[in-house]
């Protein structure tokens, strides 16, 4: 009885987290070419390949097999160093929308004035 449970309890972690994978690999996909050259991270296509490769693995096969470990951690490996590198050199929200170097996020800073 308990054992079914847990496995109830890993199908859906399971489910979970290639649920995740393949947000991260929208994510991968929209992000800019040059943005992953500019980052110093490999290639656009080489991380579109190992996420889509990572979100088969966590669909098609049972957790706890050896590839879907290593997809996984290709998963956490985007998510905690390539994915901030390439928001760092994106400026963070998105594309600006006017304003000035002095913006800060509150408004303009004018030094006091």
């Amino acid at each position: 009885m308990l054992i079914y449970g847990f496995q109830n309890v890993l199908s859906w972690v399971q489910l979970v987290l290639a649920v995740y994978a393949a947000v991260m690999l929208v994510d991968a996909a929209v992000r800019r070419e040059d943005a992953y050259r500019a980052a110093d991270k490999q290639t656009k296509g080489m991380w579109l390949v190992f996420l889509v490769l990572a979100t088969a693995l966590l669909f098609l096969l049972p957790l706890m097999s050896f590839l879907p470990i290593i997809g996984l951690i290709a998963v956490i490996v985007y998510t905690v160093d390539v994915r901030p590198a390439l928001k760092g050199i994106a400026g963070g929200r998105g594309p600006r929308r006017g304003g000035s170097s002095s913006d800060g996020p509150y408004g303009p800073f004018n030094g006091g004035r």
